[in-house]
């Protein structure tokens, strides 16, 4: 009901603009999303930390830049990854590197710094290393806490669902 007054007060041209301005802004952001992409080699440019794991080097709710460059990784570099079946990708350190002479393919091993143990209980049954292949990224840059945002909506999903509705009952009632 109060949409339809709001589209008699204002008319449908109004509601449209106000639409397709809408739909911009959210077009801008996934090209300027896939463009970072691109860039960065890395179909995440940008991840945030879930986990105490790797702590003191980054904390729960840290911003993590990723870059994917072709360069062999090394032993000490932060990395991304990604495990197949699983769904969220792992901020760990690589603590070993495997490089078979004849075809110069990379095999990993990980752990996060503040774990007792090595990765290998992460990977998929009977997986001793991650390949180059399963990495993301490696961590270039940080913004601490800057997350924390992403962290609350996904524990509190009452919290996210209330900061949409009013965005949208906000966009529907302004005057530009």
């Amino acid at each position: 009901m109060d949409v339809l007054l709001h589209a008699k007060k204002y008319g449908v041209r109004s509601l449209l603009l106000q639409g397709l301005t809408f739909l911009s802004v959210l077009t801008s952001a996934f090209m300027i999303w896939k463009g970072l992409a691109l860039f960065t080699n890395s179909e995440s440019p940008v991840v945030v930390v879930l986990s105490g794991s790797m702590e003191p080097a980054y904390y729960r709710g840290d911003i993590l830049f990723l870059h994917n460059g072709y360069t062999p990784i090394e032993v000490g570099e932060v990395v991304v990854y990604k495990v197949e079946g699983k769904e969220v990708p792992i901020v760990h350190r690589v603590m070993k590197v495997h490089t078979e002479s004849e075809t110069n393919k990379q095999y990993l091993l990980t752990k996060g710094d503040n774990n007792s143990a090595d990765d290998r209980g992460l990977y998929n049954p009977g997986q001793l290393w991650i390949q180059r292949d399963d990495i993301i990224g490696r961590v270039k840059g940080f913004v601490p806490y800057a997350g924390m945002g992403t962290i609350w909506m996904n524990d509190y999903p009452q919290l996210k669902m209330g900061l949409l509705g009013t965005l949208c009952i906000l966009s529907l009632f302004s005057n530009d």
